[in-house]
């Protein structure tokens, strides 16, 4: 007969091994995903920049869950996140342009319309949710449907409109279920003062934070995954003259020939504040 001591411990190890086979069996299946064929090209050559699997693994993704993702823009996560919902069991959201508001250009019901023709696959990425999101826009689902929301890079857009980052972060806080983690990616401005309205597109943590924290949330943790100790963010046309925008001219005019990019380019993309808030538990 053993200790009754060493009998725990054993009995201890032994589930402990097993959790962290079931935790390298979940990380397996996003590492399938992240490598599938169902990604283009152009995203794929952003993962050395994007950090995909450390991402996702910091901010909390697992199989099961309901994840809604803000603006999902030409596709990025939506190419890893729908399969891997698909794969692990659970939804995905895409939250993008409201088809509600009468205010709503043309451009964006285009968009919209060729984002759900890009992922009509189901067999690819299957059958993907969809919810309007906007100035305007109704609840993201019911109240404490969702187990993460993760927005990337879309913050500083959302300073630029009265009342616009506010209402974002409620629109979080009431989709998400207590202990529900809302994931953020955005340009970082620190260590230098956030310009006025991040009209260059970078934003202090603080601001984020503040935001964050006022509608209710609680900062959790924060990585630098996505740190850029090269880019200096004091760039002629902001965080669009870097990879991947690559902006050369002001907005509306030709790119310019004999722009020097060979220094922006050799920055590569942005320094970013990679945080995962919580709902609180009631």
């Amino acid at each position: 007969m053993f200790h009754p001591r060493f009998e725990a411990f054993v009995v201890g190890a032994v589930a402990a091994l097993a959790l962290n086979t079931a935790a390298q069996a979940e990380d397996a299946v996003l590492r399938q995903v992240i490598g599938g064929g169902q990604r283009g090209e152009a995203h794929v050559a952003r993962d050395e920049a994007r950090h995909p699997y450390e991402s996702l693994v910091f901010w909390g993704l697992k199989p099961g869950q309901t994840v809604v993702e803000i603006s999902p823009g030409s596709g990025y996560w939506t190419e890893i996140l729908a399969p891997y919902v698909k794969a692990a069991g659970g939804t995905y959201v895409a939250a993008v342009a409201d088809l509600d508001d009468p205010g709503l250009s043309d451009g964006a019901r285009k968009g919209r319309a060729a984002f759900e023709a890009k992922y009509a696959d189901a067999a690819v990425f299957g059958d993907i949710a969809y919810v309007g999101f906007g100035a305007t826009s109704k609840p993201l689902g019911a109240p404490g449907s969702a187990d993460l929301v993760l927005t990337a890079r879309n913050i500083h857009n959302w300073m630029w409109r009265d009342g616009m980052l506010e209402k974002a972060m409620n629109d979080f806080y009431a989709v998400l279920e207590p202990g529900g983690v809302l994931a953020v990616e955005e340009h970082r401005s620190d260590p230098r003062p956030e310009v006025e309205g991040a009209r260059d597109g970078y934003v202090s943590t603080a601001t984020v934070v503040a935001a964050a924290e006022k509608a209710g949330f609680k900062l959790e943790a924060q990585s630098e995954i996505n740190a850029n100790p090269k880019d200096t963010k004091d760039h002629p046309f902001g965080v669009w003259t870097l990879p991947p925008v690559r902006q050369s001219a002001a907005r509306g005019e030709a790119p310019a020939a004999d722009f020097d990019r060979a220094k922006y380019d050799a920055i590569g993309e942005s320094d970013r504040m990679t945080l995962r808030f919580v709902k609180p538990a009631a």
